[in-house]
Protein backbone atom coordinates (compact mmCIF):
# COMPACT_ATOMS: atom_id res chain seq x y z
CA UNK A 1 0.00 0.00 0.00
CA UNK A 2 3.06 2.47 -0.86
CA UNK A 3 0.88 4.90 -2.63
CA UNK A 4 -1.89 4.74 -0.53
CA UNK A 5 -3.07 8.34 0.38
CA UNK A 6 -3.00 9.23 4.13
CA UNK A 7 -5.22 12.54 5.47
CA UNK A 8 -4.66 13.21 9.08
CA UNK A 9 -8.05 15.43 10.55
CA UNK A 10 -7.06 17.16 13.50
CA UNK A 11 -8.81 17.60 16.79
CA UNK A 12 -7.21 19.56 19.91
CA UNK A 13 -10.01 19.22 21.91
CA UNK A 14 -9.28 15.55 22.36
CA UNK A 15 -5.99 16.34 24.07
CA UNK A 16 -5.78 16.41 27.28
CA UNK A 17 -5.24 20.22 29.55
CA UNK A 18 -5.84 23.88 28.81
CA UNK A 19 -6.34 25.28 25.53
CA UNK A 20 -2.59 26.16 25.80
CA UNK A 21 -1.34 22.56 26.19
CA UNK A 22 -3.59 21.28 23.38
CA UNK A 23 -2.47 24.27 21.05
CA UNK A 24 0.55 23.03 21.77
CA UNK A 25 0.33 19.16 21.40
CA UNK A 26 -1.54 19.66 18.52
CA UNK A 27 1.57 21.65 16.78
CA UNK A 28 3.51 18.87 18.04
CA UNK A 29 1.27 16.34 15.87
CA UNK A 30 1.28 18.50 12.89
CA UNK A 31 5.27 18.38 13.04
CA UNK A 32 5.30 14.89 13.80
CA UNK A 33 2.63 14.12 10.62
CA UNK A 34 4.81 16.03 8.53
CA UNK A 35 8.24 14.54 9.26
CA UNK A 36 6.27 11.11 8.64
CA UNK A 37 5.49 12.15 4.77
CA UNK A 38 2.10 12.10 5.90
CA UNK A 39 -0.44 13.41 2.24
CA UNK A 40 -2.63 15.46 3.66
CA UNK A 41 -3.59 17.36 7.14
CA UNK A 42 -6.92 18.42 7.73
CA UNK A 43 -7.39 21.14 10.33
CA UNK A 44 -10.61 20.78 11.93
CA UNK A 45 -10.83 23.36 14.77
CA UNK A 46 -14.64 24.37 14.14
CA UNK A 47 -14.86 25.67 17.19
CA UNK A 48 -12.29 28.58 16.97
CA UNK A 49 -13.03 32.05 16.06
CA UNK A 50 -11.50 33.36 12.60
CA UNK A 51 -8.98 35.18 14.64
CA UNK A 52 -8.13 32.37 16.98
CA UNK A 53 -8.32 29.83 13.46
CA UNK A 54 -6.09 32.06 11.46
CA UNK A 55 -3.46 32.03 14.25
CA UNK A 56 -3.24 28.40 14.62
CA UNK A 57 -3.34 27.84 10.90
CA UNK A 58 -0.18 30.27 10.46
CA UNK A 59 1.85 28.30 12.56
CA UNK A 60 0.77 24.96 11.31
CA UNK A 61 1.80 26.45 8.22
CA UNK A 62 4.95 27.33 9.17
CA UNK A 63 5.75 23.66 11.23
CA UNK A 64 4.47 21.77 7.79
CA UNK A 65 7.44 24.20 5.16
CA UNK A 66 9.77 23.46 7.80
CA UNK A 67 9.16 19.42 7.69
CA UNK A 68 9.10 18.64 4.58
CA UNK A 69 11.72 16.15 3.44
CA UNK A 70 11.22 16.42 -0.23
CA UNK A 71 10.44 12.57 -0.26
CA UNK A 72 6.67 13.03 -0.16
CA UNK A 73 5.01 16.96 0.37
CA UNK A 74 2.66 16.68 2.85
CA UNK A 75 -0.68 19.58 1.94
CA UNK A 76 -2.11 21.31 5.11
CA UNK A 77 -6.14 21.84 3.83
CA UNK A 78 -8.22 23.96 6.24
CA UNK A 79 -12.14 22.78 6.56
CA UNK A 80 -14.41 24.79 5.14
CA UNK A 81 -12.63 28.40 5.47
CA UNK A 82 -11.91 29.87 2.64
CA UNK A 83 -10.80 32.92 3.55
CA UNK A 84 -8.07 31.55 6.18
CA UNK A 85 -6.72 29.21 3.72
CA UNK A 86 -6.11 31.87 1.55
CA UNK A 87 -4.93 34.86 3.85
CA UNK A 88 -2.43 32.28 5.60
CA UNK A 89 -1.06 30.65 2.43
CA UNK A 90 -2.21 26.90 3.11
CA UNK A 91 -2.82 24.42 0.69
CA UNK A 92 -5.93 24.27 -0.31
CA UNK A 93 -9.57 23.58 1.55
CA UNK A 94 -11.52 20.33 3.09
CA UNK A 95 -15.46 21.40 2.20
CA UNK A 96 -18.74 19.98 3.39
CA UNK A 97 -21.39 18.95 1.63
CA UNK A 98 -23.16 22.07 1.95
CA UNK A 99 -20.15 24.53 2.03
CA UNK A 100 -19.64 26.45 -1.79
CA UNK A 101 -18.90 24.10 -4.66
CA UNK A 102 -15.23 23.50 -5.59
CA UNK A 103 -15.78 25.46 -8.42
CA UNK A 104 -16.78 28.24 -6.77
CA UNK A 105 -13.98 28.29 -4.29
CA UNK A 106 -11.42 27.56 -7.04
CA UNK A 107 -12.68 31.12 -9.13
CA UNK A 108 -12.71 32.95 -5.72
CA UNK A 109 -9.03 31.74 -4.63
CA UNK A 110 -8.04 32.79 -8.62
CA UNK A 111 -9.18 36.23 -8.34
CA UNK A 112 -8.08 36.62 -5.13
CA UNK A 113 -4.32 35.39 -5.50
CA UNK A 114 -1.96 38.09 -6.01
CA UNK A 115 0.43 35.84 -7.68
CA UNK A 116 1.18 35.85 -11.48
CA UNK A 117 -0.62 33.35 -13.10
CA UNK A 118 2.23 30.86 -14.33
CA UNK A 119 3.09 30.64 -10.63
CA UNK A 120 0.11 29.54 -9.49
CA UNK A 121 -0.67 26.23 -8.16
CA UNK A 122 -3.41 24.56 -8.38
CA UNK A 123 -5.43 24.39 -4.81
CA UNK A 124 -6.29 21.37 -3.66
CA UNK A 125 -9.72 20.58 -2.47
CA UNK A 126 -11.75 17.60 -0.62
CA UNK A 127 -14.95 17.58 -0.23
CA UNK A 128 -16.46 15.39 2.66
CA UNK A 129 -18.91 12.87 1.27
CA UNK A 130 -21.78 10.62 2.43
CA UNK A 131 -23.13 9.09 -0.59
CA UNK A 132 -21.89 7.68 -4.03
CA UNK A 133 -23.96 10.40 -5.70
CA UNK A 134 -22.29 13.06 -3.43
CA UNK A 135 -18.55 11.45 -4.29
CA UNK A 136 -20.25 11.92 -7.99
CA UNK A 137 -21.22 15.42 -7.68
CA UNK A 138 -17.94 16.81 -6.21
CA UNK A 139 -15.97 14.46 -9.12
CA UNK A 140 -18.26 16.79 -11.97
CA UNK A 141 -17.53 20.03 -9.95
CA UNK A 142 -13.45 19.41 -10.14
CA UNK A 143 -12.74 18.31 -6.31
CA UNK A 144 -9.11 16.89 -5.91
CA UNK A 145 -10.79 14.21 -3.41
CA UNK A 146 -13.59 12.99 -1.80
CA UNK A 147 -13.68 11.78 1.77
CA UNK A 148 -16.30 9.25 2.07
CA UNK A 149 -17.45 7.84 5.18
CA UNK A 150 -18.40 6.77 8.02
CA UNK A 151 -17.60 3.76 7.06
CA UNK A 152 -17.14 1.52 9.60
CA UNK A 153 -19.13 4.05 12.32
CA UNK A 154 -18.08 6.86 14.48
CA UNK A 155 -17.11 6.26 17.57
CA UNK A 156 -18.55 9.86 19.08
CA UNK A 157 -21.44 9.51 17.27
CA UNK A 158 -22.77 5.75 17.25
CA UNK A 159 -26.26 6.73 16.09
CA UNK A 160 -24.53 7.02 12.66
CA UNK A 161 -24.88 3.82 10.84
CA UNK A 162 -22.00 2.99 8.87
CA UNK A 163 -21.51 2.90 5.34
CA UNK A 164 -20.58 -0.19 4.89
CA UNK A 165 -17.63 -1.22 2.50
CA UNK A 166 -20.66 -2.04 -0.69
CA UNK A 167 -21.45 1.61 -0.30
CA UNK A 168 -17.65 2.48 -0.41
CA UNK A 169 -17.31 0.53 -3.18
CA UNK A 170 -19.98 2.08 -5.15
CA UNK A 171 -18.47 5.42 -4.03
CA UNK A 172 -15.05 4.84 -5.45
CA UNK A 173 -16.59 3.96 -9.02
CA UNK A 174 -16.47 7.85 -9.74
CA UNK A 175 -13.13 9.13 -11.49
CA UNK A 176 -12.08 10.22 -8.14
CA UNK A 177 -9.93 9.03 -5.77
CA UNK A 178 -11.63 8.73 -2.98
CA UNK A 179 -10.53 8.59 1.00
CA UNK A 180 -12.19 6.08 3.10
CA UNK A 181 -12.85 7.68 6.84
CA UNK A 182 -14.65 6.87 10.13
CA UNK A 183 -13.47 3.74 12.25
CA UNK A 184 -10.42 3.16 10.31
CA UNK A 185 -7.87 1.17 12.42
CA UNK A 186 -4.16 -0.61 10.59
CA UNK A 187 -6.38 -3.67 10.08
CA UNK A 188 -9.35 -2.90 8.36
CA UNK A 189 -7.31 -0.13 6.12
CA UNK A 190 -6.82 -3.02 3.36
CA UNK A 191 -10.20 -4.19 3.33
CA UNK A 192 -10.67 -0.19 1.72
CA UNK A 193 -8.22 -0.49 -0.64
CA UNK A 194 -9.99 -3.36 -2.14
CA UNK A 195 -12.51 -1.74 -2.12
CA UNK A 196 -11.33 0.64 -4.40
CA UNK A 197 -10.49 3.40 -1.85
CA UNK A 198 -7.15 5.56 -3.00
CA UNK A 199 -6.63 6.12 0.65
CA UNK A 200 -7.66 6.19 3.98
CA UNK A 201 -8.75 9.70 6.60
CA UNK A 202 -8.93 9.50 10.12
CA UNK A 203 -8.73 11.18 13.31
CA UNK A 204 -7.81 8.96 16.39
CA UNK A 205 -5.78 6.67 14.18
CA UNK A 206 -3.43 9.17 13.90
CA UNK A 207 -3.43 11.30 16.99
CA UNK A 208 -3.90 8.57 19.55
CA UNK A 209 -1.25 6.58 18.65
CA UNK A 210 2.70 7.11 17.19
CA UNK A 211 2.29 8.63 13.63
CA UNK A 212 5.43 7.19 12.26
CA UNK A 213 4.40 3.98 12.99
CA UNK A 214 0.93 3.71 11.88
CA UNK A 215 1.95 5.24 8.36
CA UNK A 216 4.92 2.28 8.18
CA UNK A 217 2.31 -0.19 9.19
CA UNK A 218 0.22 0.98 6.21
CA UNK A 219 2.26 1.45 3.71
CA UNK A 220 4.56 -1.57 4.25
Amino acid sequence: MADFLLCYITDRCSFPGDESSRRARLLEKIGEATACGIDYIQLREKDLSARHLEALVHDAVQIVRRGESGKRRTHLLINSRVDVSLAVGADGVNLRRDDLSPQEVKAILERCSDRPAARRTEPIIGVSCHTPEEVARAAQCGATFAVFGPVFGKKDAPEIPPAGIELLHRACQNRIPVLALGGITIENARECLQAGAAGVAAVRLFQENSIAHVIAALRS
